[in-house]
């Protein structure tokens, strides 16, 4: 079934799990995610990022729509790190029911007064809004954009923001980065800090740049109340490096002899962040 990233969240927050959002950009990925969410009986977020919605085109979408409609499990689908007003147009228009507007690189006021009048347009028409405070870190040129110095959510300023924009969710940095981490990064997740967070704010809290982070330092995110984890590195590598062993057979070319390795491989990717989320199961709770 589809709805909104408010009804996910919510029960995600109050049950202390964390709803995985899983970026597609094409329709083989698309059908694998449904596929093992559904086998995993997990409450699933297909996340789109604007840059992911100009690949596949805005057609794209009745298509994802009417599959989540088909679905046995709840279902999202989330713009994910929409940065301008328009963004937020677009995602009303082409049928997403959660959107997430991205002004942490703007100064603190000006993410305050984006955020706020996309959280007016989006909530006219039934739409959650996820904001993002402090700046996620991002690992290489492929990854989506973030910032070179991480920059920490303060929890005070976080119980300000949420009061003045209404945001359903709130994107926090503790620490992660997007993309694959390099051999000499180390990924540290300010596991203190989220627990200052949550003790201070009451809706639910999300944690971009969640691949290549240690398992057990997920876990625990989790634990302290981490409610959604966005996943796009991560799954991309399992299904591009699937594709590129098959390819070293160049006789192949039908997409039916090419692609099922590759989703075969993305599944497997899938379902152990479904469990390490705790999501395995939680449709049932919808």
């Amino acid at each position: 079934m589809l709805t909104t990233g408010t009804r996910l969240l919510d029960v995600a927050n109050e049950h202390r799990f964390a709803v995985p959002a899983f970026n597609i950009s094409d329709w083989a990925m698309c059908q694998g995610i449904f596929e093992i969410s559904e086998e995993k009986a997990a409450p699933l977020i297909v996340a789109i990022h604007p840059d992911e919605l100009a690949h596949v085109g805005v057609d794209f979408m009745p298509s994802v729509i009417q599959r989540a409609h088909r679905s046995s499990v709840p279902v999202a689908i989330h713009i994910d790190h929409g940065t301008t007003y328009r963004h937020i147009l677009l995602a009303i228009q082409t049928g997403f029911t959660s959107a997430m507007i991205d002004g942490s690189m703007l100064p603190f006021e000006e993410n305050i007064a984006l955020t706020k009048r996309a959280v007016e347009a989006a909530h006219a028409v039934g739409l959650s809004v996820e904001g993002e405070l402090g700046t996620i870190g991002t690992t290489d040129a492929d990854s989506e954009a973030g910032a070179k110095k991480i920059v920490y959510t303060d929890p005070d300023d976080a119980v300000r923001f949420i009061e003045e924009t209404g945001v359903d969710s709130l994107a926090i940095a503790i620490g992660t980065c997007h993309g694959i981490y390099p051999s000499w990064m180390k990924p540290e997740i300010k596991l203190d800090l989220l627990r200052d967070i949550k003790a201070k704010v009451d809706v639910p809290l999300v944690l971009h740049g969640g691949s290549s982070n240690p398992d057990a330092e997920i876990a625990e995110s989790v634990r302290l109340g981490i409610n959604k984890i966005n996943i796009s590195s991560d799954i991309k590598v399992s299904y591009h490096r699937a594709m590129r062993e098959v390819l070293r057979d160049e006789g192949l070319r039908e997409p039916l002899s090419i692609q099922p390795a590759c989703v075969a491989a993305m599944k497997v990717t899938a379902a152990e962040k479904i469990d390490l989320f705790e999501a395995d199961g939680k449709a049932a709770l919808y």
